[in-house]
């Protein structure tokens, strides 16, 4: 627990001294001139930023209103505010409810309070390390102590620096005569500066700003990532489990009792569709494989999981098809039946998009494997592709344990296409939210104009010409939108939906792939062997691409 809240504290002081605060210190240093202005600021904003990072998905989610509802709430409070501190009677407006409720009142500090609220809610700093553990955490539902408590110490350290600056305004104030003298005017100056940032953000006018400035907290968030923030959150979730998947082993190992299949919001490939109940798995060996429809690892996991379910059902083995969703459209049932109809999955699908399944396993990668014996308890936890031999292995050491004598068919031959490559580009994500190889910086969302850098792109980065419409997920291709990535792989995957073309350029030849319909994966490159090169794709108005992937 000491070590995530020293993590915390480290990397929130790195995220409140990154580029990404410089829009909010004008409002800060501007209205922290008296009092215990600059206390009651920082201390909401702090407030906010802290349950609005961890816990927005689910209040949001939780109600039939947009995703960034949270986020426009704030701008509309920020312009309020703005215009209460320039004008006295609309304060005295704002203030009248709070005097009704019969005790004194100190003019001006809940104001102060809730604009520390308000800034909390629209303040997006950059996504270091840190704040990706925390923000998987509430994405996928797995608050426990240590997160919260991560989630909190962040808050601290990145309210330290934003303190300091407010009270260098109020210092200023306090010391410098025409502060004194001409407080009303200072007052009216603020204001105007409060609405002018709200203005900013809700035409992400901030992100010009934030892409002009080098990020010079870059090494210091790849120092801290090596801390393992990510994998300290996970293994205090379900100790057990993930100590197993750390410990590969040809022969069954004891991981504890199997977490239940909870929450599940609908089931595909059960007899008619209906919840598979307890007694389908009692004595059985089962295999619990979380997945999502448009992740290719999980694609080439598939096969494997179609042919053990085929060869082995009649000898008791089970296979649950947990779907976790990745994306937001990844959360439609109709596009995840779908999917698994295009992967021939025969197998049980339960639709975890609540990620309660995901939360009792305590799980955090695509794909996961869990096999559980016939008495309930899970005996071998495999993480990512590969390594299936080993896994059909215990399958049939499982299902002789179980019925002992039992005559197993000929083991399954499936060709493993895990990529071998030790230098593949990784996964590449388009959207704001995790868009970590754009060679621009930080992406914002937003339409916005992109021109291509006249020089190569670097290695495992992408850069990004034209018109596009910048969400947090994906990019949709506005006008002449198109997308230059170097990459290192046999085959790359693009992960598109909607209905156009992408027209796929490498090493001067030229293909067209027709795109319809729910995102799915595209093969826009095929190789026989590694491979350098840097790909022109051309995506017709109106398609968004979540990911490359490779192979």
């Amino acid at each position: 627990m000491l070590t995530l809240v020293l993590i915390g504290l480290v990397g929130g002081f790195i995220t409140g001294i990154s580029p990404c605060v410089l829009p909010v210190l004008p409002v800060v240093f501007m209205t922290g001139g008296v009092r215990r202005r600059p206390y009651l600021i920082v201390a909401g904003l702090a407030l906010s930023f802290s349950v609005f990072t961890l816990v927005g998905t689910l209040i949001v989610s939780a109600l039939p209103v947009p995703q960034d509802i949270i986020r426009w709430a704030g701008l509309v409070v920020l312009v309020v505010l703005g215009v209460a501190m320039m004008f006295p009677k609309v304060q005295d407006l704002l203030e009248r409810p709070f005097a009704r409720m019969g005790k004194s009142r100190v003019r001006g500090e809940r104001g102060d309070f809730v604009l520390g609220l308000a800034l909390g809610a629209v303040y997006v700093p950059c996504a270091g390390p840190v704040l990706a553990a925390i923000t998987v955490a509430g994405a996928t539902h797995r608050i426990g102590v240590g997160t919260v408590a991560l989630t909190l110490a962040f808050a601290v350290g990145t309210a330290a620096p934003l303190l300091f600056f407010a009270l260098a305004g109020r210092g200023v104030a306090e010391r410098v005569r025409a502060f004194r003298e001409r407080q009303r005017g200072v007052r009216f100056a603020a204001g105007l500066v409060v609405i002018g940032l709200a203005v900013a953000l809700t035409f992400n006018v901030t992100d010009v700003l934030q892409r002009a400035v080098p990020d010079y907290t870059a090494k210091l968030n790849q120092a801290l990532d090596k801390s393992g923030a990510v994998g300290a959150i996970g293994a205090a979730q379900n100790a057990g489990l993930q100590h197993c998947a750390q410990l590969p082993s040809p022969d069954p190992v004891d991981c504890g009792k199997a977490p239940a299949i909870t929450g599940i919001q609908q089931w595909f490939n059960t007899p008619g569709d209906k919840p598979l109940p307890q007694s389908a798995l009692k004595g059985k060996v089962v295999l619990v494989d979380f997945w999502a429809y448009s992740c290719i690892n999980c694609q080439r996991a598939i096969p494997h999981l179609n042919a053990w379910y085929e060869n082995y059902k009649k000898d008791g083995l089970v296979v649950v098809g947990v779907h976790s969703p990745e994306y937001a459209f990844e959360h439609v049932p109709a596009d995840v039946e779908a999917g698994a109809r295009r992967l021939h999955m025969t197998y049980p699908i339960a639709l975890d998009n609540k990620f309660a399944t995901w939360n009792n396993f305590g799980n955090n990668s695509w794909p996961a494997e869990y096999l559980i014996d016939a008495k309930g308890e899970v005996r071998h936890v495999a993480v990512g592709e590969g390594e299936y031999d080993t896994g059909e292995t215990l399958i049939r050491q499982l299902l002789t344990a179980a019925h002992p004598g039992v005559k197993l068919p000929p083991a399954t031959h499936v060709a493993d296409t895990t990529p071998t490559d030790d230098v593949q580009t990784p996964e590449t994500y388009l959207g704001s939210e995790r868009a970590q190889a754009y060679v621009g910086g930080q992406l914002s969302d937003g339409v916005h104009r992109f021109t291509a850098p006249a020089g190569p792109v670097p290695q495992n980065a992408f850069a990004l010409d034209g018109t596009w419409s910048v969400g947090k997920e994906a990019l949709t291709a506005k006008q002449d939108a198109s997308i230059d990535l170097a990459f290192s792989a046999d085959d790359v995957y693009l992960d598109v939906g909607g209905t156009g073309t992408v027209t796929a350029t490498l090493n001067g030849r030229t293909s067209t792939y027709k795109v319809s319909g729910a995102p799915n994966i595209y093969a826009v490159v095929h190789g026989d062997d590694p491979s350098n090169g840097t790909l022109h794709l051309k995506l017709s108005p109106g398609l968004s691409a979540y990911s490359f992937t490779f192979g």
